[in-house]
């Protein structure tokens, strides 16, 4: 069992989420970080999908009434730690980036929605009683176990892993809606993350781009990653806990081996953009997916 003593900021179960659940109107959810997520799970000797505590930048307090192996995964650290029954685990401040997971071997018991355990806190469904943990919140751990406990992630596989501030695009759907030089300036430009910024999407402050005189849409499907322009001319990265349909134009998409970085941007961080094409972005995904599946990735 785990019991929740302080759940810190923002604490919620997750595990990969629910793809391919759009077209029901169902957002993926999932981990906001999944490379870390899957890493964790490795180390564990647990199926990569198997369910753990998000955590958002202040971490959580938390006891083993019967003890447990965990780790803590974020972009620099993941390593095992073994906790003998009765004892309390402090997981302090989320440094660098805003979110960790703590891993459990075995992952977390949850009901399974869509067959997935992930917490929608906007649709209060999935995770523990769809919702951020509370204090006193008991979680029983699982028997997801599959293999072995391993020592640690090679330092050098977490640098090649590490969030990125250049986020890579593809052009999106509506891209030809602006002028030339408001795609340059998206292009260009530094964009700093807005305090008004969560898991349904990253808000960006910066150069307000213009659309071409006239342009108007409804409101259309939206995938993970896709980054609106709204009103004020400024971008919106739609993540994972996002509204499935949008009426604003989307000016490009974030690559997919790229997400894990958005779900670590932090309020006040700066970004920038860099358009690659799609036959590039498929040889990305390839060669993350390579890695984080090979047994070079341990110490």
């Amino acid at each position: 069992m785990i019991v929740v003593q302080n759940p810190g900021a923002f604490t919620t179960v997750q595990d990969l989420g629910r793809p391919m659940q759009g077209m029901s109107g169902v957002s993926r959810a999932g981990a906001a970080d999944p490379v870390s997520l899957r890493l964790g799970n490795r180390l564990l000797g647990n199926p990569e999908n198997a369910s753990a505590l998000e955590m958002t930048l202040l971490g959580g307090t938390f006891v083993f009434p019967e003890g447990a192996v965990v780790a803590i995964a974020g972009p620099e650290s993941v390593r095992p730690v073994h906790l003998q029954p009765g004892e309390t685990l402090r997981a302090g401040p989320i440094q660098p980036g805003v979110r960790g997971y703590l891993c459990v071997r075995g992952g977390i018991e949850v009901p399974l929605i869509a067959g997935s355990a992930s917490t929608h806190v906007p649709g209060n469904m999935g995770g523990f009683e769809g919702r951020p943990l509370r204090k006193l919140d008991t979680l029983r751990i699982g028997t997801a176990a599959v293999g072995a406990v391993r020592e640690g992630i090679r330092p050098e596989i977490l640098a090649k892993l590490a969030p990125r501030r250049t986020l890579r695009v593809t052009l999106g759907p509506q891209a030809d809606w602006f002028p030339a030089d408001a795609l340059a300036q998206f292009l260009t430009g530094t964009y700093t993350v807005s305090n008004n910024s969560n898991r349904l999407g990253v808000r960006l402050d910066g150069p307000a781009l213009s659309l071409q005189n006239g342009a108007e849409m409804t409101t259309e499907g939206v995938p993970l990653g896709a980054i609106q322009i709204t009103a004020g001319g400024l971008p919106i990265i739609l993540f994972v806990d996002q509204q499935t349909t949008g009426g604003y134009p989307k000016i490009a998409n974030v690559v997919t081996v790229d997400l894990p970085s958005v779900g670590q941007l932090r309020p006040g961080d700066q970004v920038r953009f860099e358009q690659i094409d799609p036959a590039h972005a498929h040889q990305l995904i390839r060669e993350r997916e390579a890695l984080l599946k090979s047994e070079e990735i341990f110490l």
